[in-house]
């Protein structure tokens, strides 16, 4: 066999089905109702509790193309016009949480513009997006700015734009180096592409440059994978994310297959786990370390992911554009997802929130755990610290079980997951869901 295989157990999903795989908040999505939105509405007003760190999530929702495997709220069919009635719609946003009492006078220690393609945005609608948003608001003092990138929509005069803005840390969407796996899951961007727009972003000098690949794509093979994992070692990334291909249900192989009633031939779970630990050794080898399931980090001052790892502790995050998902002062809740009722509401002067979900102390412990195992390893005595609880004795029954699979460890505070552990944490994470969410639809 070509790659390194790792332990395999059963547990978990095998066959890579429709439906999400990928945690990322917590209790479910489906459980974020509309009733509940005066809850966020209270929390924005409530002053904010003085150590905890404050972000910002900009949607950038426009691409050239929407891949296939996407399950984001983007857009590929509006002209000029219309993206600047949405990036006014955006500042404006933006001008009504600067106001709320929960917010007013804080500042960002993160963040992020995300999409779709931020990039797809042209030197002068960033410019002037920028300059709205500064009437009211800066980042000036945050720790970290990223910003998503597709390789096709940049050329080095956008990337010193983007440079100006104070973005820190770019994110380069990569995906895969093959034109023909590019191609068939509908990335607009070919690979010579990838190798200008990243020389061109090493000349500007941004402080970090991420580089994304997907494990598992349409079109894959194994010789593929490994080229592709070459090929991104070669460019020494200051950061890589890795992310194992999945199905949501509003993807277009979802709906494909709804339609056909037959789901492609994607990969297993158990080669898509092989593909990313073989890549992870890869990167092991050349000094890079683990630093989730899903990234790697080469040893510098520079590496690091504020975002991800203030979000996983707690921290507040106002998400802003339409389908954007915030969590404030204990309340998760989701703006509106369609371009009409974003626009109206905003253009009423109200915050375009949907639905949202208050909630109690034990889920927002198990929120952060659920999220920190994410890491491979977790720290009670945080736990301790925060929560005043010993998640060790109130969970034993389901560490016993992951401990008994060989997919944990537990010395003392310090809580870790194998690396076949970690390859699988999204499977496992459930696990630890209140019974009411266990068997629920996650989105």
């Amino acid at each position: 066999m070509l790659l390194d295989t790792i332990k395999e157990a059963s547990p978990g999903p095998q066959k890579t089905e429709v439906g999400s795989y990928f945690v990322a908040n917590y209790p479910p999505f489906s459980a974020w109702l509309p009733q509940h939105v005066p809850a966020a509405l209270e929390a924005l007003d409530r002053p904010p509790a003085s150590d905890t760190p404050l972000g910002l999530y900009l949607h950038i929702p426009f691409c050239r193309k929407r891949c296939r495997f996407c399950y984001f709220r983007v857009y590929t069919d509006k002209n000029a016009d219309e993206v600047e009635t949405y990036l006014k719609a955006l500042a404006r946003e933006i001008a009504l949480y600067a106001r709320r009492p929960g917010i007013g006078g804080r500042q960002f220690k993160f963040v992020y513009f995300g999409g779709g393609t931020p990039s797809f945005l042209s030197n002068q609608q960033l410019q002037r997006l920028i300059a709205r948003i500064q009437e009211h608001w800066t980042w000036e003092a945050a720790e970290e700015v990223t910003f998503e990138c597709e390789p096709g929509t940049l050329k080095q005069s956008k990337l010193q734009t983007i440079r100006d803005i104070g973005v820190t840390r770019l994110s380069l969407g990569v995906e895969h180096f093959d034109d023909e796996i590019l191609t068939l899951n509908g990335r607009a961007h070919k690979s010579p592409e990838i190798f200008r727009s990243y020389e061109w972003a090493r000349e500007v000098g941004f402080r970090q440059i991420n580089i994304d690949l997907i494990a598992g794509m349409l079109g894959e093979t194994e010789d593929k994978w490994k080229l592709a994992v070459e090929k991104a070692l070669k460019l020494a990334p200051d950061s890589l994310t890795i992310y194992q291909l999945e199905l949501p249900h509003n993807t277009v192989i979802s709906r494909e297959a709804k339609v056909s009633g037959q789901v492609p031939e994607i990969w297993d779970w158990a080669t898509k786990r092989r593909w990313v630990d073989w890549a992870f050794q890869q990167f092991e080898a050349e000094g890079y370390r683990v630093s989730s399931a899903y990234t790697l980090m080469k040893p510098s001052e520079n590496a690091r992911f504020v975002y991800r790892d203030s979000v996983w502790r707690g921290a507040d995050m106002v998400g802003t554009g339409v389908a954007s998902f915030s969590h404030f002062g204990g309340v998760h809740y989701q703006n509106v997802d369609t371009w009409e009722q974003y626009v109206q509401r905003i253009e009423a002067g109200e915050l375009p929130i949907h639905r949202a979900l208050p909630t109690t102390p034990r889920q927002r412990l198990i929120r952060e755990m659920i999220l920190q195992l994410k890491l491979g390893r977790i720290d009670a005595g945080y736990f301790r610290g925060k929560f005043g609880r010993e998640i060790t004795a109130d969970f034993a029954d389901i560490w016993r079980g992951l401990i008994d699979e060989g997919f944990a460890s537990i010395d003392g505070d310090d809580v870790r997951l194998t690396r076949e552990g970690l390859l699988r944490v999204d499977s496992l994470l459930s696990r630890f869901f209140e019974e009411q969410y266990q068997k629920v639809r996650y989105t």
